[in-house]
């Protein structure tokens, strides 16, 4: 079992990883806005649970199963905030809420949230209700001029 913060750090390993094909305790502090010593501190506790492959003054490697973990992080990561895109928000807090949600949501709400998602990115760019919702955050008026509606438009059928 891991922590929120310790899922945190493996996300970033992977990431560095990733990017620049290793990852060291400064790169780590930097991208995670933290110090040395507590990055140092919580590779010792990830190191201990088999997580990571830290030696002092060396560089940091995910093992099989922290990868494991790193991995489906960062997919939930990626579906939220996809999801988070979709709705109008900025990248930057769907970014930054993503983070926030990613530990926490239930496999039953993720899966339908991925699913929703693969759905979206059949239609064309701009499906006339994504852009009258878009219209309607913007204005605060419903226009359904154009769209075809099941219900009556208050969430109803």
């Amino acid at each position: 079992m891991t922590t929120d913060r310790e899922e945190d750090y493996l996300e970033a390993i992977l990431h560095l990883v990733n990017k620049k094909g290793y990852a060291r305790v400064g790169n780590l502090a930097k991208s995670l806005s933290c110090s040395s010593a507590t990055v140092t501190e919580m590779l010792g506790r990830l190191s201990s649970k088999s997580l990571v492959n830290y030696e002092k003054y060396g560089g940091v490697t995910l093992t099989p199963e922290g990868r494991k973990i790193a991995e489906e992080i960062d997919r939930r990561h990626v579906i939220i905030r996809d999801f988070l895109l979709i709705l109008g928000v900025s990248e930057k807090a769907a970014d930054e809420d993503a983070c926030l949600i990613e530990h926490d949501l239930h496999m039953e709400t993720l899966m339908k949230l991925e699913k929703f998602i693969e759905f979206i990115h059949m239609f064309p760019k701009d499906p006339c209700w994504l852009q009258k919702f878009q219209d309607f955050q913007e204005t605060g008026i419903l226009d359904l001029e154009g769209c075809e509606l099941i219900g009556d438009g208050k969430g109803r059928s």
